[in-house]
């Protein structure tokens, strides 16, 4: 792992906002959502529903390559990504 997924690992785990998936796996309501959340926090947490039986590191791929965010980690059916805000910056990667 880079230094930088290092980092936010660490901040994740307690300066994430948690976000649950819908019953229909990913569609543009779940994706609006984490784009949305990003924007604000620039780190989320999605958790996939156990009913939902789609691989996680397959729909953390899908939404990743939509919105242009980052997949910090994939633990069992939770989703760590990362997006830079474009409007509301929050986190100063040290140099």
């Amino acid at each position: 792992l880079t230094g930088t997924k290092k980092l936010f690992k660490r901040i994740s785990t307690y300066d994430a906002t948690d976000y649950s998936s819908w019953k229909n796996g990913v569609n543009d309501a779940l994706i609006k959502t984490v784009y949305d959340a990003l924007e604000a926090r620039e780190l989320v947490k999605v958790s996939i529903l156990k009913t939902d039986f789609e691989e996680p590191k397959a729909i953390a791929a899908e939404i990743a390559e939509v919105i242009n965010a980052e997949v910090i980690q994939v633990i069992g059916k939770t989703i760590v990504f990362y997006k830079e805000s474009s409007k509301k910056k929050q986190i100063i990667l040290p140099k």
